[in-house]
Parts: structure tokens; C-alpha cells; sequence
């Protein structure tokens, strides 16, 4: 007899019956402090949030090294600002990462999480554990989604400290002329810090989608990261016309509106309605077909 079938469990079928012990509550198996403890002491988590730390610094060091930036002729741009206020700093922080930076971590927390499970042949221990399917998924989105949203504030405040100790504490400099006092500019700031989460939820679904439908965590998250990138991609053919408006990428830099003295909220809506539509389509694949696979790994 193999070795192997005597400490293995069989393959967990989506409808194979669950016994029960006296006093089993599904609702308290894998709970949520568990599964972000385990996720936080991974090493791809410390590395992502190490190099979100350092970003700002080497935005800093550039600065110094290259003097005031410097935009296209005469016209001025966020990134002129930078070294205006650390407001300022904070957001040139987040417009040169929203584009491709911030979509990694989203990708790697939302797409690693199940099928890290499978490639480790632990998935199937869980699931005999019993931790029923739906609350294995919820507790694993939950927990990828917070790790997700802490790494978008975690690079903006980290933005934030080091430009009010470089180029001290003052208005947000709005590129198109006035300015944000640093109150405002906060609470602006705030609001695009939400509303690029909210643009990713897209990714996020792509990920998670994927990491219920294969055991390589990589294929996961690179499959995610090359989606949103075939979108950006997609967007910038003009040939599309009003097409590119059901396109996410469309809309990921409508938080620029958001800073100026009278703020524009008809993009982020927009923006905001068509991101979590797909999100939402994406997470109800997922949740279902996981539903429905036999477990074998």
C-alpha cells in the first residue's frame, strides 16, 4: 500500500456529505484574527509593505539629486508640485503609483491567498477540517482586501511624513493654479486614497477569480497584473471611442478631480459603478465555481 494513502486525506468533493461533532460551529472556523496573523508573517507581505515604505525615500532622493522637476514646456503638472508642501509630496506619491505599483499588492494578497492553500496541498485540510467553502473564501477576501487597503495607506502616509519633514507643512498646490489648506488637502487625500481601492476591486476580483481556479499562486497574480495591464492598454486606443468608458483603466486617475478647489465627483462615480460591477461579477465567479470544484489539492 502507499505510504502516501495512509496519511493523506481523500479529495474533498464539492457535494460529498459533512459529518458533524456536537458543539461544531462553521461560523467560528477560520477566523479572521487566524488568517491575517498567518498572512502578515509571510514573507511577501513584509517585502511588499517594505518596499511601499521605501518608495517615498527614493522619490526623495531623486528630487535632491535632480533638482526641481521640471514639466513638458510650459505646461505644469502634479509632478511639478512635488516639492511644494509634503502634501503635495504625498500626492505626486500616489499619482506616479496608481497607475501599475499599487495593482501588485492587490493582486498578490487577493491572488495568492487560495491558491498558496493548493500549492502547499494544505486547501483540502482546511476543508476537512471542516471549514465550510463559503466561509473559507470569506475569510481569505476579507483578509486580502484589508492587507490590500492597508498597503494604499500605508504608502501615502509614509508619502505624507517624510515631505513634511523635507519641504514642511503647508497648502496642497494645485497644478492649474490656487491651492488646498492642509486640512482640506488631507481630507482630500483621504478620499483618493479610497477611491484608488475602490478602482482596484477590479483586479482584486480578477485575482481572487483566478486563485480559486488554479494551484500556481503565480499564475494567480501574474494573470491578474497582465489583465489590468491588457486594460490600461485598451484604453489608450482613442479608436474605441465611448467604448473605453466599461473599461476600469478608464477611469483609475478620476481621483484627480478630487483635488481641486471645487471638487468633480462625476468621473469617481463613474468610475466607481463600473469597477464594482466587475468586482462583483468576478467575486460571485469565484465564490461559485469554488463551490462546485472537487478539492484535490
Amino acid at each position: 500500500m502507499d505510504a502516501t494513502a495512509l496519511t493523506d486525506p481523500p479529495p474533498v468533493r464539492a457535494d460529498a456529505p459533512v459529518e458533524t461533532a456536537s458543539g461544531y460551529r462553521p461560523g467560528r472556523t477560520l477566523p479572521l484574527r487566524v488568517e491575517l496573523v498567518r498572512q502578515l508573517k509571510r514573507r511577501r507581505t513584509l517585502v511588499m509593505g517594505a518596499i511601499l515604505a521605501v518608495l517615498p525615500f527614493v522619490l526623495l532622493v531623486a528630487f535632491a539629486i535632480g533638482g526641481e522637476p521640471d514639466g513638458p514646456g510650459d505646461r505644469i503638472t502634479l509632478m511639478d508640485t512635488a516639492t511644494a508642501s509634503g502634501p503635495n509630496f504625498a500626492a505626486v506619491n500616489l499619482f506616479v503609483s496608481a497607475g501599475f505599483l499599487l495593482v501588485i499588492p492587490v493582486a498578490l494578497f487577493c491572488g495568492d491567498t487560495v491558491a498558496s492553500e493548493a500549492s502547499w496541498s494544505s486547501l483540502r485540510y482546511l476543508l476537512a477540517a471542516p471549514v465550510p467553502r463559503t466561509r473559507l473564501l470569506v475569510s481569505k477576501l476579507a483578509v486580502g482586501l484589508g492587507l490590500s487597503l492597508a498597503a494604499m495607506v500605508l504608502l501615502p502616509l509614509v508619502a505624507l511624513a517624510v515631505g513634511t519633514a523635507a519641504y514642511g507643512w503647508g497648502p496642497l498646490a494645485i497644478p492649474t493654479g490656487g491651492s488646498l489648506d492642509p486640512g482640506t488637502a488631507t481630507q482630500r487625500l483621504v478620499v483618493v486614497v479610497a477611491y484608488i481601492f475602490v478602482s482596484q476591486l477590479v483586479t482584486a476580483g480578477l485575482a481572487f477569480w483566478l486563485s480559486t481556479k488554479t494551484d500556481a499562486p503565480l499564475g494567480a497574480v501574474g494573470g491578474a497584473v497582465g489583465l489590468t495591464i491588457v486594460g490600461n492598454v485598451l484604453d489608450a486606443v482613442t479608436a474605441l471611442g465611448d467604448w473605453r468608458d466599461f473599461l476600469p483603466a478608464h477611469w483609475q486617475f478620476a481621483w484627480a478631480d478630487a483635488l481641486q478647489p471645487r471638487p468633480e465627483w462625476s468621473g469617481m462615480v463613474q468610475g466607481t459603478a463600473v469597477s464594482v460591477t466587475y468586482a462583483l461579477v468576478l467575486f460571485a465567479l469565484a465564490f461559485r465555481g469554488f463551490a462546485r470544484k472537487d478539492v484535490v489539492s
